[in-house]
């Protein structure tokens, strides 16, 4: 269950990077993160290097998952309890910083059950 639950967490955050990196300024994206055209305009290179920190992060969940498949659990852990906590650490940020209950859940529910799972269950 603990891989499951990181996977989801490591794809979410491919799905963000792909929302701030690759589809930045469309229309849904725009509605997805309550920007304006030009708002999108001005925070496109600050949004393009935020997705890579979340793909750097799933990169990292999905490392430590293939790690633990291929018999490495001790790295496999570290390097997959080590994503959750920043996933987990980002969410807390939005919630602290700009209010963004429901950003800060899906960011950050996942990697928490995941971590749950990895430390009680696995």
């Amino acid at each position: 269950m603990a891989l499951i639950l990181i996977g989801i967490s490591a794809l979410i955050h491919v799905y963000i990077f792909a929302l701030e990196s690759v589809l930045w300024g469309r229309a849904s994206t725009n509605k997805t993160f309550g920007m304006t055209a030009e708002g999108a305009a001005q925070n496109r290179l600050f949004a393009f290097n935020q997705g890579f920190y979340n793909l750097f992060l799933a990169i990292g969940a999905g490392a430590g998952i293939a790690l633990e498949w291929a018999g490495k659990r001790d790295a496999g852990v570290a390097l997959m309890a080590f994503s959750c906590l920043c996933m987990l650490a980002a969410a807390v940020v939005l919630i602290f910083s700009a209010k963004l209950l429901k950003p800060a859940v899906v960011q950050g529910l996942p990697p928490l059950l995941g971590l749950v799972a990895l430390f009680c269950f696995h």
